[in-house]
């Protein structure tokens, strides 16, 4: 019974992260460089600006 729990719940975390990783848009994408946009310029990582200047500023 144990087992199968255990089964169950390591599906279920998989299946998450699954689910999860597919709703970020990749990077230098529309979708993607929109969203950047739309965001705080203060709640910008240093990587996420350098990219947003490297695909959507600088194309």
């Amino acid at each position: 019974m144990f087992a199968n729990l255990r089964i169950l719940t390591s599906l279920l975390v998989v299946a998450s992260a699954l689910i999860l990783s597919a709703c970020a848009p990749e990077v230098g994408s529309p979708e993607w460089c929109k969203s950047v946009e739309e965001k705080p310029k203060g709640d910008l990582t240093l990587n996420e600006a350098k990219d947003y200047a490297k695909h959507c500023v600088f194309k």
